[in-house]
């Protein structure tokens, strides 16, 4: 409102916060104005004194301040607390005699009297200033801290507070303070445990009793645990007893009562504990005889005024609300027979005996005043002496046995009559009657007024509410009502229940929307209640004293919003604006005469007033209605109040009636004279209003708004109870609206609940900020109005819904058997002026009210900004949300034109295809009836009808001449619906173009007006059907997303399509499923599966499904793939046309079963066909050669896991023809081959000795072939003969330039080539450029689908189980990056300088480190079948010369395509010549490149011509890519050079053990080293700044360092680094002899050999054989005789000096 006030510039002090106040309610009485230097924000009012917050946070008291020591006993006007000085109050409270306040920060003052410890400081009856009271929690952690306050809420003798965490302190005196507690006062504020873990929302005190709103018990609560015990008194809290039919589950726990005091005994303990009591902090001690603190109100009327109140105290909360009585003459014969306060056993018996009868007489019980106390005779006296403790435990059991018996009587019967109200049963009269309250009046006791009580207090009673509800709510209520007991089985409640009706839970929980529920009140509230009930004031039907808090069942369900309470009477005050009153009715104050008055009942005003605000004084209340006007009015009920009256404690406490008051509420007549009151106050005998002056019209506007809203939730409301319920409960209501029109019906009623429990959350909140802030921003209408926008539209659509089934049609008989023919009721409702109004038409208006109150709701919006300035933020935020309800009224009341249009075409919709076509959502847009559309090339007596709907376009079809002319129909859906325009020729055809999924027709109009007109339309509703009606667009895309089931196609028959579509193909990312199981998953082009994708095809026969994942082409698998089969195999490999076709591994069985194997190689059409590796797990041999039609043929190698050896040729899978076989032991066979392991024909057996067999062989190896032959012995001078008999493997196998060809193939398909080399360079490239992004974000998009179907699966199975998700692959940070540097095509044409030759082989690093580069896959394929072929059996000694000649072709291919991509690349051998100006040629040029690694800055790559001053670098395919691809391959390839040299490195290694024994300087002179080159004086590690002498003993310390060089040489791969290596080794020889000898020195071979002899021996490289022979096979050719060939020469030689070394 800050906005207003500056825009209006004339707001000025005095309009806000009017106090006006008055007594009573005659004419004469004038409201006096009370002034204050600032607006009043609050009042509370005592019996004799008020206090006033006004804005600023200042308090003011007035009235009668007996405990201000300065102050006489007249009035004071109002004062200003200095005490509360700094501190800036928010909530006031008064009691009787004292006040309390809240500050902003939490804070509890309390003053006033203090006799009672209601001010909660001990020590003092008295308070006169506003003292600090903490609220100390104990039970949240070991250190105590302040509780902070929301509100307070004052009694005579009792505090009440409210903290923010809703929860219910008390302090004070009495069994109000709903404390288990035997010392009063209670000076110290507790927590009242009861009401602990409820949400209260308002407390109030009355002088000696409390009223709490709590918040029902929401799911969340419910799903809590309970606790088993209660935490005081150690007892369950639930029960279970298991009957015949049911079983009792009762939560009826209520813990002992605390044994509280008499008043006098109290008061006594008070008095010797605290004989000196102080009047406040600071004043010295007192006597104690303060004058005490007014008397209790006396009930004349009760006879039994004296009993105990430890007694009256003590009922169970499952006891009965209807009592039952024993005669006068019979109780007052028992009184005046016995002197103790404890009754016999004959009156137990007796008692028990009456219940008994009264239960088989059925006989129905009237409320008694004081409940089972009334049969308990007492006395006045003390409590009786010890001799009765035996008779107390007597009747303490037999109390509990009798409460039991009580409630369950009572449920029964309470059932009984409920249902009398549906079936009426005889009532008979019993004994006596009496009734709690005043005096009777004429007439009350007749038997007519009996009748008309006990009929009226069947239905309040306050055990049961309405049982329809109940019925439908059951759950809540059993897990909200604490005590209820569940006696009466659900069997019972049906078998008793109505023939007709059926109860139809129109409330569901959990409809609402959280966000509501978040930002407006709750309605579903109950009302607790404790302390005396000497007047009835808890609202349990009984005058029973309650020590705990306790749910006034009859209010639930009542959505309570706001308690308040009197001196003996409370008020509760509804959404609905009913006004619920029990209590003293002494003076009328409970707005009716009803009796009994011990339950709530309605205050009697007239039809149309809406109360929204009440108070209650001391025997009077206030009430502010809603009237005829948009002003508020103020109702009066109670006592008349006489001007020249004395207020007084013994005047108020009398409750004798006055010379007036009322029978009813009362309307004040100058209540309009007070101007926009906003809230009303009570308190003693005086009435205080607060008031608004109408500035701009602005409170006008709010009170309007307000007003608005609760009429319109009343009505709501009459509709729900009076119309809607009556009609769900009707049984036979399903089979008449049919299944689909009730499910609508039940959804309709669903929302139309949800929509008025939203108004009402509205009303409420509305309401409350007129009692408070009063403020445009506190407007949920305005800051959410999401939540009534999306209430109203889904309520209109399912309105919509049911009017186009036919719904309010079907509901005509239903109506006319429940309303009968008068209408009233329903035209009333409905707001119908018209007369003769069908019943559909009725209901259609009823139920369409909401949408003219979405008007009203613009109406009130824009009348409110027409407050504020154009140019403030607030105009703007009422003028943006007055068009979201104006532009949702025409859009709701167009879509009910839609609606009641398409229901206008369905009853006169011709033929049977109503029921098939007709759906709830779908709308009719236009239709051919006229014959404004025709189908092209259609027959001459057939017709067609094209029937536009919002969701589809049907085609019906049928010839003219039969009577049912449409005899079939197809329906095309919009969302795979497109339409072209036909282009108009010299023929004059206004043609429409249709394409279907499978369909594909031409429609013609009668006129270019109508072409236009479908094609505007269907546009429209294709659009409307993709964007779900956000947009408009005149022409709906060609791609789209939407689903679709074939019909047709004989492929995709019966299969639903889900994903992309492109001009009526499914076209993109999708989902295709059959109705078999099989399903694909992946991208389409033009219908077919083309691209990346997904299949699964189930398997009969094995229970199992085959599924594939990979690369799809025209609807077959084409390109690489992963088949996983149901058998288990797994192929992993190239498809082309469906089958497998290229190089792919087939993986058959596991480890563990009958038959495992692998195959890796070449297919053709599904078969093996070229060369390939079949490793036989089972037999342990390993195949590796050539196939084809799925067996070996040609040449190939077997070797087994036993060391044998066979190379040679294959025919029909076996080995067949010549070939060569080596056993372990280096037998050697050569000769021909009729099978497996058969020898069959001419052949040469050679043996490891030499000696050779020479013959025919026939039989198998290993069983004893028979040989036919000469067996030759060579002589050992024959050297020439034994050199021929020698082997050479190799010949008869597969050479290594035709191994793997299939793989070189797809890279060269790749890039575009059809064979190797035939292609274009710029199409390979663009190839890598298209595949690399196309993976990229394919890995991409699959990342992101994964993950969120994983998120779904996993937020679905969070609540039941742990389930533990392998999280899909995502590129790295890293990757990503490199990838996207690889997508840029590099320099590729242009001479090759260094610097391009560097980028070049940078380029081919990044390339082969990611599979998703071509040259990348084939580096990762060409690893993965080396490993396959030489590890596990082919781990050979004798397959490491196709090891390393399979090595040399992999490096000429890769060179080949690398050529292909740099075609200015030298081919192998090439020099690549760079200028230089240095004339030193290229060893301290700048040349030496530092990015570049040293084996490429070896000389035996750069030739110098000093001449032409060029540096040249030679090219070759080993410099370029064995660094590269080497890594990868070097553990396979190593361990064959070790197998075989393993020979010789045995002898080299037992060498170098026995050599390293001895020490350094014997070491050096065993290997002739000259004394020159031994050293002196080495540097020690622990000392290394210090040389220490070498002596005769010193072991592994000379030539340390070139030691470790040497050793580095087992940590690398490539050939250049191990030559590296020993060039490093080298040097560090040459630095320290230069270092020993100080000089230059130029070594010769004679002295540099023992010296790196020496240094070989220490370094004791384990597998030294195997590492110079790999560096000799795989060097580069052009450093043989170079620096590093001389050096790989010299370590070469020592390894084989080493082995001929010999020790002494």
């Amino acid at each position: 409102m800050e906005t207003q006030r500056r825009c209006s510039g004339d707001d000025g002090e005095g309009e806000r916060g009017l106090l006006h106040t008055w007594k009573g309610y005659s004419y004469s009485v004038a409201p006096e104005r009370l002034l204050l230097p600032q607006s009043v924000l609050q009042v509370a009012l005592g019996r004799n004194h008020g206090v006033l917050l006004v804005e600023g946070g200042q308090v003011f008291t007035f009235g009668h301040l007996p405990w201000k020591q300065s102050q006489t006993a007249e009035f004071t006007a109002p004062t200003l607390e200095s005490a509360l000085g700094g501190q800036r109050v928010v909530a006031l409270a008064a009691g009787s005699f004292h006040s309390g306040a809240v500050t902003e920060d939490g804070g509890v003052h309390m003053w006033g009297d203090n006799s009672a410890g209601q001010c909660g400081l001990l020590g003092l009856s008295s308070v006169p200033n506003p003292t600090p009271v903490a609220l100390v929690d104990s039970d949240c952690s070991p250190l105590q801290h302040t509780v902070p306050v929301l509100e307070l809420a004052c009694g005579e003798q009792h505090t009440l507070a409210l903290s923010v965490q809703r929860e219910v302190w008390a302090w004070g005196s009495g069994c109000q303070l709903g404390l288990n507690t035997t010392v009063v006062p209670v000076w110290k504020p507790q927590k009242v445990e009861q009401l602990a873990g409820r949400f209260v929302l308002q407390v109030t005190c009355g002088a000696l009793h409390s009223l709490a709103l709590v918040r029902c018990l929401t799911p969340q609560d419910v799903k809590r645990p309970p606790a088993d015990k209660c935490g005081q008194c150690k007892q369950l809290l639930y029960t279970m007893t298991d009957k015949e039919d049911h079983v009792i589950i009762s939560d009826s726990h209520y813990c002992p009562p605390g044994l509280e005091q008499p008043e006098d005994v109290g008061r006594l303990e008070v008095s010797l504990s605290t004989p000196l009591l102080k009047t406040s902090p600071s004043e010295p001690t007192l006597s104690s005889q303060t004058p005490a603190s007014p008397p209790a109100p006396v009930n004349n009327n009760d006879p039994f005024q004296n009993v105990d109140k430890q007694e009256s105290c003590v009922a169970e909360e499952g006891l009965p609300t209807l009592n039952f009585d024993l005669p006068e003459a019979q109780c007052s014969l028992a009184t005046s027979a016995k002197c103790s306060p404890y009754p016999d056993e004959q009156a137990v018996k007796d008692y028990l005996q009456k219940l008994l009868d009264n239960t088989q007489a059925e006989k129905t019980p009237k409320v008694t005043k004081g409940g089972l106390h009334n049969l308990l005779p007492s006395a006045s006296g003390l409590i009786g002496t010890s001799s009765t403790n035996a008779l107390n435990s007597l009747v303490a059991s037999c109390a509990s046995a009798v409460g039991e018996r009580v409630a369950s009587t009572y449920e029964a019967l309470s059932l009984k009559k409920m249902m009398g109200l549906y079936l009426p049963g005889t009532l008979r009269s019993g004994g006596p009657v009496s009734f709690t309250g005043d005096v009777p009046r004429a007439g009350e006791n007749t038997p007519e007024h009996v009748r008309q009580e006990d009929s009226m207090q069947a239905k309040k009673s306050s055990s049961t509410g309405d049982i329809r509800e109940e019925e439908a709510e059951r759950m809540q209520r059993r897990l909200s009502l604490p005590g209820l007991l569940s006696q009466v089985s659900p069997r019972l409640l049906r078998k008793v229940g109505r023939s007709k009706t059926g109860a139809v839970p129109l409330t569901p929980l959990g409809v609402s929307d959280p966000e509501a529920q978040e930002v407006l009140p709750t309605l579903q509230t109950e009302v607790w209640s404790w302390g005396h009930g000497d007047q009835g004031q808890l609202g349990h039907g009984d005058n029973l004293d309650r020590l705990q808090p306790l749910c006034i069942k009859s209010l639930n369900n009542k959505e309570v919003v706001r308690v308040a309470a009197g001196a003996h009477h409370s008020l509760a005050l509804t959404a609905q604006s009913q006004l619920f009153s029990w209590g003293s009715n002494s003076h009328g104050q409970l707005g009716h005469m009803e009796s009994p008055s011990t339950i709530p009942r309605l205050a009697k005003l007239s039809e149309g007033i809406r109360v929204w605000d009440v108070s209650a004084g001391v025997r009077h209340s206030l009430m502010l209605a809603d009237g005829d006007c948009i002003q508020p009015i103020i109702y009066y009920s109670g006592e008349q109040v006489k001007e020249d009256t004395v207020e007084c404690g013994t005047q108020e406490d009398r409750e004798e009636p006055s010379e007036g008051y009322t029978q009813q509420p009362v309307l004040l007549p100058f209540c309009m004279n007070l101007g926009f009151v906003s809230t009303v106050f009570s308190g003693g005998r005086r009435c205080v209003a607060l008031s608004d002056k109408n500035v701009m019209g602005f409170i006008a506007s709010l009170h309007e708004l307000a007003s608005a809203e609760r009429k319109f939730y009343c009505k709501l409301c009459n509709i729900k109870t009076q119309v809607l319920r009556p009609l769900l409960e009707l049984e036979l209501l399903s089979a008449t609206l049919g299944t689909v029109n009730f499910g609508l019906l039940q959804t309709l009623a669903s929302r139309f609940w949800h929509l008025c429990h939203l108004t009402g959350q509205h009303a409420v909140k509305v309401t409350a900020g007129l009692r408070h802030s009063r403020n445009v921003k506190s407007l949920p209408i305005l800051e959410h109005p999401s939540i009534f926008l999306d209430s109203y539209n889904e309520y209109c659509s399912t309105l919509a819904d049911f009017h186009v089934m036919g719904g309010f049609l079907a509901m005509t008989k239903p109506v006319l058997d429940f309303f009968g023919k008068s209408h009233e009721l329903l035209q009333r409702l409905a707001e119908c002026t018209e007369e003769n109004l069908a019943i559909p038409d009725i209901l259609v208006a009823l139920f369409s009210l909401p949408m003219n109150h979405l008007q009203e709701y613009g109406r009130l919006l824009l009348k409110l900004a027409t407050c504020f300035e154009v140019c403030s933020d607030d105009y703007q935020r009422l003028q943006d949300s007055c068009s979201k309800f104006e532009a949702l009224a025409l859009l709701l009341k167009k879509k009910l034109k839609e609606a009641e249009f398409t229901f206008l075409f369905w009853k006169s919709f011709p033929g049977k295809m109503t029921d098939s076509l007709r759906k709830p959502c779908r709308r009719l847009i236009c239709e051919s009836s006229n014959k404004a559309l025709t189908l092209q090339n259609s027959g001459r007596f057939s017709v067609n009808w094209f029937i536009l709907f919002n969701d589809a376009l049907v085609h019906a079809q049928g010839v003219a001449p039969y009577k049912n002319l449409f005899s079939t129909h197809h329906v095309f859906s919009l969302a795979t619906l497109w339409v072209e325009p036909i282009s108009e020729d010299n023929a004059g055809l206004y043609g429409l173009k249709m394409i279907t999924p499978e369909e594909m027709f031409t429609l013609l109009a009668s006129s270019p007006m109508e072409k236009a007109k479908w094609i505007r339309c269907i546009n429209q509703a294709v659009d409307q059907a993709l964007n779900f009606g956000e947009g408009q667009k005149f022409e709906p895309p060609i791609s789209r997303s939407a689903t679709y089931t074939f019909y047709k196609d004989s492929r995709l028959k019966d299969a639903t399509y889900e994903g992309r579509w492109l001009a009526g193909k499914p076209h993109g990312r999708g989902v295709l499923k059959w109705p078999d199981g099989r399903s694909y998953t992946g991208s389409f082009k033009n219908g077919l599966e083309d691209g990346f994708g997904e299949f699964v095809a189930p398997n009969k026969t094995v229970n199992k499904n085959d599924h594939y994942q990979g690369h799809w082409k025209d609807g077959k698998m084409h390109g690489v793939g992963t088949y996983r089969y149901a058998n288990g195999e797994i192929y992993d490999g190239s498809f082309q046309d469906g089958l497998r076709h290229g190089h792919g591994m087939l993986r058959s069985g596991k480890l563990n079963t009958s038959s495992p194997s692998v195959f890796i190689g070449q297919w053709v059409h599904d078969k093996k066909t070229g060369y390939g590796v079949f490793d036989n797990i089972t037999k342990g041999e390993k195949y590796i050669g050539m196939w084809q039609d799925n067996q070996r043929q040609g040449t190939g190698i077997v070797v087994t896991q036993f060391g044998l050896y066979y190379e040679g040729s294959f025919k029909d899978n076996k080995m067949m023809g010549t070939g060569i076989l080596l056993s372990e032991d280096d037998t050697t066979y050569e000769g021909d081959f009729s099978d497996d392991w058969t020898l069959n024909g001419k052949g040469v057996l050679t043996m490891p000795n030499g000696d050779y067999l020479e013959g025919s062989f026939n039989g198998e190896w290993g069983l004893g072939p028979k040989v036919t032959g000469s067996y030759f012995k060579p002589q050992l001078t024959d050297n020439e003969k034994e050199k021929t008999r020698s082997v050479k493997l190799g010949r008869l196998c597969v050479c290594a330039e035709e191994k793997w060809q299939a793989v070189f193939d797809e890279c060269w398909i790749q890039l575009g080539c059809e064979a190797a080399g035939r292609g274009e360079n710029w199409k390979a490239w663009e190839n890598i450029a298209v595949a690399l992004t196309t993976s990229r974000r394919h890995i991409q998009d699959r990342y992101t689908h994964e993950t969120h179907f994983m998120f779904l699966k996993l937020r679905r199975v969070h609540s039941c189980l742990s389930v533990t998700f392998i999280s899909p692959e995502r590129l790295s940070l890293s990757h990503s990056r490199t990838l996207e540097s690889l997508e840029v095509i590099p320099q590729h044409e242009g001479p090759i300088t260094m610097e391009r030759y560097h980028a070049i082989r940078l380029y081919l690093v990044k390339a082969c480190d990611t599979s998703l580069h071509p040259l990348g896959r084939l580096v990762e394929a060409l690893v993965a079948v080396y490993r396959m072929t030489y590890v596990g059996v082919g781990a050979n000694r004798r397959l490491l010369p196709q090891a390393v000649s399979e090595i040399k072709s992999y490096l000429n291919r890769i060179f080949q395509i690398v050529r292909f991509l740099f075609p200015d690349l030298p081919e192998e051998g090439g020099v690549i010549k760079e200028p230089t100006t240095d004339l030193q040629g290229g060893k301290d040029s700048g040349l030496k490149h530092e990015s570049l690694p040293e084996h490429e800055d070896s000389k035996q790559n750069i030739i110098t011509d000093q001449s032409s001053f060029l540096l040249s670098h030679m090219v070759s395919s080993s410099a370029l890519l064995l660094p590269v691809l080497l890594p990868r391959l070097y553990p396979p390839l190593f361990t064959l050079y070790a197998l075989d040299k393993e020979r010789e490195d045995d002898v080299y290694w037992d060498c170098v053990l026995r050599l390293n024994k001895q020490t350094d300087l014997a070491l050096l002179a065993f290997l002739g080293v000259q004394q020159k080159f031994w050293p002196v004086s080495i540097y020690k590690p622990p000392a290394p700044a210090k040389k220490q002498e070498v002596l005769s003993s010193t072991k592994d310390a000379c030539l340390a360092s070139a030691v470790e060089t040497l050793q580095q040489i087992s940590t690398t791969f490539t050939p250049s680094d191990k030559l590296q290596v020993i060039q490093q080794t080298f040097e560090e020889i040459t630095k320290e002899v230069q270092s020993l000898l100080k000089q230059d020195f130029l070594w010769s071979m004679d002295d540099l050999f023992p010296v790196f002899l020496y240094v070989v021996l220490r370094a004791r490289i384990r597998n030294l054989g195997s590492e110079v022979n790999l560096i000799e096979d795989l060097m580069d050719p052009c450093v043989q005789n170079g620096e590093h060939g001389i050096m790989f020469t010299t370590l070469k030689a020592c390894y084989y000096q080493i082995q001929r070394e010999k020790v002494t």
